[in-house]
């Protein structure tokens, strides 16, 4: 009798459906087990993270810009065309308003001369006027006292540690920075720390140089490009095998103090990178700096 009435309840059990017997157990079971898991992944990823270090030293550096100030020179070809647009333009173009006026004094002159003249219709009393010559007269002479500036200065153009010398070219600052032991011409530039980006490992790169007295806009949050070298084979080590440089563009903002002649600093064009900068470096730094 005791084996029939314990066999009683296992068959009820049997019975009933598999979902039935398993929605007793989601709601503390699959709880405990899903909360579980989840310590245990986010234990394992920060042993991970801390484990796996990247060997390669960031850094930030800053190709800083000072655009050309003044036009450059046309050459012949360019002379040759600005010449016959401007024949074109004489042709094709109306008169204007004082040229309007030169006629208007001259046929008002004739008149006088020809005794047709009526002195109370034209003349507001006694009012003494100003013919549209004596003004043109005046141009010229305003313009005669006018001295331009040069736009060639022999003495600032051969400075190269100053941000006013040619002002019809594009400028790139150079900083001499210390690097394994030695002293290298490099973009401005320094280390990555940990909690900023890039941009602001970047920025602060610029702020930090001495007599740093220009302002620039940064040309947005991404690098241009990227240099990487290794240690020497002597000075690696499993944490240190290179370093990888994040190039971001910045030009000289409007209007902005030029910075004071430094000895450490030098204003380069285009052309003339390549007699400071290393063959490599130099080849990862051409493809990004537009000679304007």
């Amino acid at each position: 009798m005791q084996q029939t009435k314990m066999a009683v309840p296992c068959g009820r059990t049997a019975s009933r459906p598999l979902l039935q017997i398993l929605s007793c157990f989601s709601g503390t079971t699959s709880r405990q087990f899903s909360r579980t898991c989840v310590c245990r992944a986010a234990r394992q990823t920060q042993i991970v993270t801390e484990r796996v270090r990247s060997p390669w030293t960031l850094m930030a550096a800053v190709c800083l810009q000072r655009l050309p100030v003044i036009s450059a020179d046309c050459s012949p070809v360019e002379q040759r065309v600005e010449q016959m647009m401007h024949q074109m333009e004489l042709e094709k173009s109306l008169l204007s308003d004082h040229e309007l006026r030169l006629l208007e004094d001259a046929e008002r002159m004739s008149r006088k001369q020809a005794h047709d003249y009526d002195s109370d219709e034209e003349d507001a009393g006694e009012q003494e006027i100003m013919l549209a010559q004596d003004m043109e007269d005046t141009w010229e002479l305003k313009l005669k006292r006018f001295q331009p500036a040069a736009r060639v200065r022999a003495d600032v153009d051969q400075t190269l540690t100053s941000s006013e010398r040619c002002l019809a070219d594009s400028l790139v600052l150079l900083s001499e920075q210390q690097v394994c032991g030695g002293k290298l011409w490099l973009l401005p530039q320094t280390r990555w720390q940990e909690g900023e980006t890039l941009r602001q490992t970047a920025e602060r790169a610029l702020a930090s140089l001495p007599a740093a007295a220009f302002k620039a806009t940064f040309l947005g949050n991404a690098p241009c490009g990227v240099y990487k070298y290794k240690l020497p084979k002597a000075a690696r080590t499993d944490s240190s095998v290179g370093t990888k440089v994040f190039f971001f563009k910045a030009v000289v903002s409007h209007g902005a103090a030029p910075a004071a002649p430094d000895a450490s600093h030098l204003w380069l064009k285009k052309s003339e990178l390549q007699k400071y900068l290393k063959p490599a470096y130099m080849m990862k730094v051409e493809r990004f700096i537009i000679g304007l």
